[in-house]
């Protein structure tokens, strides 16, 4: 017969079931986690607003511009752009005629005030090419002219950014970027028009925002995009109020410069006269090209976190005014010994 205690005893085994468990309590709940906002950083803040001030960025900012070779470089620039400009004039002198702006120079007149000598140089100057006409061929050597303008500015971004140069495999790009100076040129000489005052406040502050936004164009143009827009900004900033800033200097003293030079050497006065000034405006560009690109990898550096250790900023121009100090003490040594070293005057 079967045993059946085995059974019997698993009728009498009752399933565990488990109980859910019991709700907390407010009390013992734990509160969600908040999407708080990120916490203000004042310390990069204060970094961002007066890294200029450390010696050492200065020293780099000279330092960029020697590596440039910046005033034969700016002395290049302004040569070449004389002759773009005169070119530019040319080419496009019937079409701003038929647009009612005038031509190169009634605008050139009316811009510095020109009297006298000055203003016939420059009327002599701008307006022989567009009285004869241009026949194709001399069209196709006026737009080489031109881009050898554009292929020196394209060199100094090449050599202010480090790129590897790209010659005249750039040249749709330098095309673009004759077409952005010529809308340049006459809307900024429309804004002149438009607001005139006697030294062009008001005008040099609203053409400082254009030639920052060209000068970042023709950057952007001129490097094939290689640079990014955020690293031509600091430098467009830069050179467009330096520009801005000197073009109210050049109001009060450029239509005696103009009308002295050409009164006393003609029209080659006024050629000197002109590459004086663009001079100057290409050596504030070349500077602002040195600030900028120094500025752009200050602010890279503060956002990758990279920070000069503790007391730096202080050793730094620790060590700059005790350079100076010991220059000045060796000045002073030298001229004393310069002094002692004379013969005393004869004795009459």
């Amino acid at each position: 017969m079967a045993d059946t205690s085995g059974l019997a005893l698993n009728r009498d085994v009752t399933p565990v079931t488990r109980s859910p468990p019991s709700p907390l309590s407010p009390s013992q709940r734990k509160p969600a986690p908040l999407n708080r906002p990120p916490s203000f950083d004042r310390e990069r803040v204060v970094r961002s607003l007066t890294f200029w001030l450390r010696p050492a960025f200065a020293l780099r900012v000279v330092g960029r511009f020697q590596r440039l070779v910046g005033f034969d470089r700016s002395m290049a620039l302004a040569s070449t752009a004389l002759t773009a400009l005169i070119a530019l004039a040319i080419l496009c002198g019937p079409l701003f005629n038929v647009l009612g702006h005038g031509d190169a120079a009634s605008r050139i007149i009316a811009r510095y005030s020109l009297t006298g000598g000055g203003a016939e140089a420059v009327q002599l100057i701008f307006s022989a090419g567009e009285q004869t006409g241009t026949t194709l061929l001399s069209a196709v050597f006026l737009l080489i002219a031109i881009l050898s303008f554009t292929r020196t500015e394209q060199r100094f971004f090449e050599q202010t950014w480090e790129l590897k140069p790209l010659s005249v495999r750039n040249t749709p790009n330098a095309l673009l970027s004759i077409a952005a100076l010529a809308g340049y040129l006459a809307l900024a000489g429309w804004l002149r028009t438009a607001v005139d005052s006697r030294l062009g406040l008001a005008s040099a502050a609203l053409t400082a925002p254009l030639s920052a936004g060209f000068l970042l164009l023709t950057g952007r143009l001129l490097s094939a995009r290689r640079i990014a827009w955020t690293d031509l900004l600091p430098f467009a900033l830069a050179a467009g109020l330096l520009e801005s800033g000197y073009s109210v200097a050049a109001a009060a003293y450029l239509p005696r410069y103009f009308s002295v030079s050409a009164s006393r050497y003609g029209p080659i006065g006024a050629v000197f006269a002109m590459i004086s000034t663009l001079f100057v405006i290409m050596l504030l560009m070349v500077a602002g090209g040195a600030l900028g690109r120094e500025v752009s990898v200050e602010l890279a550096r503060i956002r990758r976190g990279e920070r000069p250790p503790d007391g730096e900023v202080r050793r730094e121009w620790d060590r700059l005014l005790a350079d100076l100090q010991q220059r000045w003490e060796t000045a002073r040594r030298r001229i004393r010994d310069n002094h002692r070293d004379e013969p005393p005057p004869p004795v009459p």
